[in-house]
């Protein structure tokens, strides 16, 4: 089992690893020739996290460590802005811009915990898909079955590498419509898509302002739960500890369970199976409501006329350098008008009221974090169609929860050596400190 934050917070406080030593180890991953790092990454910070890594060491033994947590490793989506770094969010058509004066309120928070930031993680081009593919800087695979080469998920997919494949403690990702949990999903690990309005988006490159939030990529939900305390500022304490025992999860039987494979179902079934008999009410509850949300998509959402509105001069200016299946995506806003966009709003306000009201009763909503095996890549860079399907379906599951304005988060419910399912868990917007201590408790029971 890969090591957790607290795992390593302990070892540091004890001396058995200095921050040097977790640095290095780090960069050494991210070097292995036989590795994903040159394809996970699209810049190391090698000499910066040394030197902070030594300073870092010098603080603890002076008793100043910011933070347990001082001097671990961690990455960032391409997305974000370091000071001194253009922001190029995965492309080249940004990678000579200018550079950012400040560092995003989110990673400045981080690092004044102690956090080293060995580099910025690569991403689907300006974070428009769920697959995980970029043609500029390769798409880094994803750790299950290396042979075959299969989509790390996106678009936090070099997030979600660096993370399974020990490159980093923990990553920080966006979220719009999946773009936490369905790298962590496929990949094996944890990832949290908190309510939007609780971490700053000031300073990550966006998508859609309607729908993007900030969340980590971790290796359990502990971590994930230290992780946005820092990212949010805020304290997860009041939820206190928990047990599965009379938990009320309820499953939804509209939109999540269409097409799904049949790996993904058993594991499903089975992880449910275990739940319920730790103690748990698990309650099958139709959700009509979920249906709303692909009325509300008709015509492109939310992200195709938002992203338009920052990308249009660049597109008209270096349009041919974007990655071309981003570029027919934000294109597709010109099929909107502004009452199509108008309705949206409309349609989100029935849907999130509709839909709190129906889930109301109940401690947590589970569902596949979505419906399939992770694809190969080769299949998907050599066939549009099955690529455009396989977004979409990728995206489906957790971009419900980003249309309510909720939170969520996956859990890994795969046996060892199994393909990779998500478990993911979800709840109202602003029930984060709830959702976690949940989230706790399940992933507790599930391991024993």
């Amino acid at each position: 089992m890969r090591a957790t934050l607290n795992d390593l917070a302990r070892d540091l406080a004890a001396g058995k690893v200095t921050a040097a030593q977790l640095i290095e180890e780090s960069l050494a991953r991210i070097a292995e020739p036989a590795g994903e790092g040159a394809r996970a990454f699209v810049k190391v910070h090698a000499e910066k996290a040394r030197i902070a890594a030594k300073a870092t060491d010098e603080l603890r033994k002076a008793g100043l460590a910011p933070s347990r947590f001082a001097g671990i490793p961690i990455a960032v989506k391409d997305l974000f802005d370091l000071a001194g770094e253009p922001t190029p969010a995965g492309s080249t058509v940004l990678a000579d811009a200018a550079p950012a004066t400040s560092d995003a309120p989110a990673i400045a928070r981080l690092k004044a915990a102690g956090f080293i930031v060995v580099g910025r993680n690569n991403m689907t081009e300006f974070a428009f898909s769920g697959v995980g593919i970029n043609p500029h800087y390769g798409t880094p695979a994803n750790p299950y079955d290396r042979a075959t080469g299969r989509i790390p998920g996106g678009s936090s997919s070099g997030a979600a590498v660096s993370v399974a494949d020990g490159m980093a403690a923990a990553a920080i990702g966006s979220d719009t419509g999946g773009s936490c949990r369905i790298p962590a999903a496929l990949c094996g690990i944890v990832g949290y898509k908190p309510t939007a309005s609780t971490v700053p988006l000031a300073g990550a490159l966006p998508l859609s302002f309607t729908l993007d939030s900030i969340g980590p990529l971790a290796n359990s939900v502990d971590c994930c739960a230290s992780l946005h305390e820092i990212l949010s500022g805020t304290s997860l304490d009041q939820e206190g500890q928990r047990g599965v025992a009379g938990m009320r999860i309820a499953v939804p039987q509209s939109v999540v369970f269409d097409g799904i494979e049949p790996h993904v179902a058993r594991t499903f079934e089975a992880a449910l199976k275990r739940l319920a008999d730790a103690g748990a009410v698990v309650s099958e509850i139709a959700l009509k409501e979920f249906e709303m949300v692909g009325r509300i998509n008709a015509r492109g959402g939310f992200p195709a006329p938002e992203a338009l509105a920052w990308h249009r001069d660049l597109l008209e200016e270096h349009g041919e350098a974007y990655d071309q299946r981003v570029r027919a995506r934000i294109l597709r806003a010109r099929e909107q008008t502004a009452a199509d966009y108008i309705d949206m709003l409309h349609l989100r306000r029935a849907y999130i009221e509709a839909t709190n009201r129906a889930i109301s009763a109940y401690d947590v909503l589970a569902m596949p974090t979505v419906p399939m095996v992770a694809p190969a890549i080769g299949a998907l860079e050599a066939d549009n169609d099955l690529f455009v399907k396989t977004n979409l379906t990728l995206l489906r599951n957790p971009a419900l929860i980003n249309m309510l304005d909720g939170c969520a988060i996956s859990l890994p419910v795969h046996a060892e050596g199994e393909a990779p399912v998500g478990l993911m868990l979800a709840a109202a917007g602003g029930r984060d400190a709830a959702l976690l201590a949940n989230a706790r408790a399940v992933e507790a029971a599930l391991r024993r």
